[in-house]
Parts: structure tokens; C-alpha cells; sequence
């Protein structure tokens, strides 16, 4: 039996790799580069769009363990990022071209996998994972909409400028990361009290592309626009993307007042991303604004910053732990469609769906994961939750249950991540 597999995204790629490599054979449908979103340029599967950071590396993480336990269950995700990592400090920060080169080279070079570049309207049958993503098409949305009986939910979220690397000018720039666990993660732009005063004064008072957008659809926190953070006040940037603390000019031996850092693209440091700053800024006014970081003054824009909204479904009311549609068996959601948030996320929500949808091709029935792992806790977390007012969810350390109330700290998120590692090498999906 065939499993239909719609999304060529970090979710339907890891899960279209799930299946296969339990035997299943795949129909992985990817509408790019024919149909394109507002927020991919390529036709590769597995494209960032956004950060090419999957954030820390650290088991002791929430972020951590889940990269640990998608590593054991055979992540084609996490093998690319690992393939494709370039320094980034604590956190895991891929190459996204090669990133996405090596998804699609694996997926295209599996003889269970077959790939059809072509839009898909309806919901296929009788076993398939939906994976379209939060810019799934008009028409698929329609079709899925109809299908489960709700409308969808939405937040809007922003895309950073890219830089070309050869038109900065670095020599009041430093490499430094504020955690200290990589000297060459971060590329930083000092500003003293005055040039961060011109440049917030400036921003504040910039043109947005769309000042109309529906107003009863929020940002995600996790990634407001940077003109929306700094019309909170004046400080908020300084304890947020443009904080100094932990970076130590090597010209003054201080920390600056303010810094921008920027984040290479690629292993050959050709390109940076500004990080944090993702805006809607019309583009005319990124360029002003945005060359007032100093050495920026005659940056080339590879990339502009921009908004798009994001779809998800109301998790707790659609899906099962097993992310099954309720009342729809042998139908899977997975990735930001299906009400998490984050690459990380999407791309577990692949696996999950990917090991339950090959469970029912081979007459077995769903299971969930353990519910002390990370995966298992994620899953739980979004089909539990309240619906009323539902918001998509990253996975974070406040999410895992029945931990001792005696342990805190370091001493808590051991006791997590062994506790969740023990129930995963005992578990066989």
C-alpha cells in the first residue's frame, strides 16, 4: 500500500523519509517550483524560509533533546542539519542551501519515494499526510477546511534581511558570540548611544509595506517584526535583538551600547542575515533605515524582510496525540499546519505522522510516543490544550509533567532528559 504525502516541507519531507525507510512506498507531492508561496525561492525541498538556525544544541534543552531523540528515530532532518552545520555558537546553524540540497538529493535518490511537482486540491485517500504547511495553497486550504468541518486560524510572521558579505564594510565590526561558545557564530555591528538613538528614531517613524493588515490576527511572539518591538518603548531592542550583553568590542574592550548581530548564511560567510530583525518595512525604507547600522551603509539586499500569514488548525479540537485526524482515520496533519511552531517542530510532527501513517499501511494501529519524551510531550501539548484562543506552540521545558518539585535548574533538565531517553530506548513504533 502507497502513502500520499502533500508538502514537500520539513514536515512531508521527514515524513515521506519515515515511511520509506519502513518499506512504504511514497507519492510526495510538492507544488514547487511551478506554484509558488510568498516565501520560498527555490524548488528544493526542505527549504528555510526564514531563520537558518534550529537553535541549541544543548541536551539539556527542550531544543536539545528533541534534536537528540528525532537523531535516534533516524531523522532525515537532522542528518542534513548535521551534514550541512556551520559555527553558530549554541545553537545549530545550517548551510540552508546545502541544507535543502541534501533533503532533496536523499528523497530523490530513495527507490520507495516518487516525487510529482504538481498541486494537489483535494484530500487523497486512504492513507495520507497533509503537510502543506502555514502557506498552504487557496484551493488546498478551501478543500482541507471543508474536509474537517472548521475554518483555520491564523498569526502573521516575518522574514530578516540578507546581506551580501562583500558589501559590508567590517572594520569597526567583530566576530564574538555572547555565550562565548563560538568566536566566529556571529557577526557584529557596535552602535553607541547616539547612532542607536538616530537609527530607533528612524525606524519608529519608517513606512510599512501593508499598514492594514487584519489587526485581529496577531504576530507570533517569537518572531515579531523589529519595528513592532521597538514601538514598545525605547529600550525594548537593547533586551532584545540589538541586546550587548556578553559582547565585548575588541577596539574598546567594553561592551557597546547596542549591537546588531549577523548570522552567516552559508559555510563560505557570503551572505549574513540581521537577526531579529524581521519587518514589513516597505523596502525602500529597509534600505534607508537599515544602512544606519554602521557598516551597513552600503549593503547590497540579497533577501528583504517581509510578512506573510501563517495557517494552522485548531489542534486541540482536529488532531489525536498520533496527529490523526479526529473521526478521519489513515489522515495525518504534521509540521506548522498542524499548530506547532518552529523547523524543529514541524519537522517531528513529519516523523510522528510518518511512523503512525507506515503503522496503519502495515495493519497496526496509531500509537503515540511516550509521554516523557519530547516528542510525545509536544504532541500531547498541542491536541490538550485549550481550544478556545488556540496559539501555535513551540516545545519549551515547562511543557514536561511530573517532574519532582524538589529538583530545579541544571537538576531538573537532567532528570528530563534522561527520564525522556530511557522511555524512547524502550519504545518501538
Amino acid at each position: 500500500m502507497e502513502v500520499k504525502v502533500i508538502g514537500g516541507g520539513l514536515a512531508g519531507s521527514e515524513a515521506a523519509w519515515t515511511l520509506a525507510q519502513r518499506g512504504i512506498r511514497v507519492i510526495l507531492y510538492e507544488m514547487r517550483p511551478a506554484t509558488m508561496t510568498p516565501a520560498h525561492s527555490t524548488g528544493l525541498l526542505g527549504e528555510l524560509v526564514c531563520s537558518n538556525s534550529l537553535k541549541s544544541k544543548d541536551i539539556l534543552s527542550a531544543q536539545g533533546l528533541l534534536k537528540e531523540e528525532m537523531r535516534r528515530m533516524g531523522s532525515l532532518i537532522m542528518q542534513a542539519a548535521d551534514r550541512s552545520a556551520i559555527p553558530g555558537g549554541k545553537a545549530l546553524v545550517v548551510d540552508r542551501q546545502r541544507f535543502a540540497e541534501y533533503i532533496t538529493s536523499a528523497l530523490s535518490g530513495h527507490p520507495l519515494v516518487e516525487i510529482r511537482r504538481e498541486e494537489v486540491v483535494r484530500i487523497p485517500g486512504p492513507i495520507a499526510i497533509i503537510a502543506t504547511g502555514p502557506l498552504t495553497s487557496e484551493a488546498f486550504a478551501e478543500s482541507l477546511a471543508n474536509f474537517v468541518g472548521q475554518e483555520f486560524l491564523y498569526f502573521y510572521d516575518a522574514l530578516s534581511p540578507v546581506v551580501s558579505a562583500e558589501s559590508l564594510d567590517t572594520r569597526g565590526m567583530f566576530w564574538a558570540d555572547r555565550h562565548g561558545w563560538d568566536k566566529e557564530a556571529y557577526l557584529n555591528a557596535p552602535m553607541s548611544e547616539e547612532e542607536y538613538r538616530r537609527f530607533y528614531e528612524a525606524l519608529v517613524a519608517a513606512e510599512v509595506h501593508n499598514p492594514h493588515f487584519d489587526e485581529r490576527i496577531p504576530y507570533f511572539e517569537g518572531c515579531l517584526p523589529v519595528e513592532v518591538m521597538a514601538k514598545r518603548g525605547y529600550e525594548t531592542l537593547l533586551y532584545g535583538p540589538m541586546r550587548p550583553s556578553g559582547l565585548i568590542d575588541p577596539r574598546t574592550g567594553e561592551e557597546p551600547f547596542a549591537a546588531v548581530q549577523m548570522r552567516p548564511e552559508n559555510a563560505e560567510k557570503t551572505a549574513f542575515s540581521l537577526v531579529g530583525f524581521q519587518t514589513q518595512l516597505k523596502i525602500s525604507e529597509q534600505e534607508r533605515v537599515f544602512r544606519m547600522i554602521p557598516g551597513l551603509e552600503k549593503a547590497e539586499f540579497l533577501r528583504y524582510g517581509a510578512v506573510h500569514r501563517n495557517t494552522y488548525l485548531n489542534a486541540p479540537r482536529l488532531l489525536n496525540p498520533t496527529l490523526e485526524l479526529r473521526g478521519n482515520s489513515g489522515i495525518f496533519v504534521a509540521g506548522q499546519l498542524s499548530g506547532t511552531e518552529g523547523y524543529l517542530e514541524a519537522a517531528a510532527g513529519g516523523l510522528v505522522a510518518g511512523i503512525n501513517a507506515a503503522r496503519i499501511a502495515l495493519g497496526k494501529k496509531p500509537m503515540p510516543f511516550p509521554a516523557h519524551t519530547a516528542l510525545g510531550t509536544l504532541f500531547s501539548a498541542i491536541t490538550e490544550a485549550r481550544d478556545k484562543d488556540y496559539q501555535p506552540t513551540n516545545l519549551h521545558l515547562a511543557l514536561f509533567t511530573d517532574v519532582p518539585k524538589n529538583l530545579r535548574g541544571r537538576a531538573r533538565r537532567e532528570f528530563i532528559a534522561r527520564r525522556a531517553l530511557r522511555e524512547l530506548e524502550g519504545f518501538s513504533p
